[in-house]
């Protein structure tokens, strides 16, 4: 959380609201590891099909996901900025299309980055992606 507060303060954002739904995703027993680490022990694993031991399960990670966004939406038409890390940024994205947790594998994330999520005439949309 201090590396997305700190980024929000680079960007202009001096005051942060501060959430526990944006903080990144519970590694459990993997937390410190590299994904190739985990790789060597569990070759197939996969953090939105799988879950981290003693940790998330990609259902809590997506519910975590939901919950963000209802708070974010309940403010009204208001935009909202989140600066976070990218497993949880992920899972938003997907959580606001209504898509499955494991389509989140999916998306690339570089840092620093731009993503739009809005609504749209035909519902939600991931307006922007991954933009630099």
């Amino acid at each position: 959380m201090q590396r997305a507060k700190r980024t929000s303060e680079l960007a202009g954002f001096e005051h942060p609201e501060i959430t526990p739904l944006l903080k990144e995703a519970d590694y459990g027993r993997y937390e410190g590891l590299t994904s190739m680490q985990i790789h060597d022990s569990d070759p197939d694993w996969e953090l939105y099909k799988d879950g981290s031991p003693g940790g998330e399960t990609p259902a809590q990670i997506y519910g975590r996901a939901c919950e963000f966004i209802e708070m974010a939406t309940a403010r009204g038409p208001d935009r909202v900025l989140a600066f976070a890390h990218g497993h949880i940024l992920r899972a938003i994205a997907v959580a606001w299309i209504r898509a499955d947790i494991i389509v989140a594998a999916g998306l690339q994330l570089d840092v620093a980055t731009l993503n739009i999520l809005r609504d749209a005439d035909h519902g939600r949309v991931i307006a922007l992606w991954n933009a630099s």
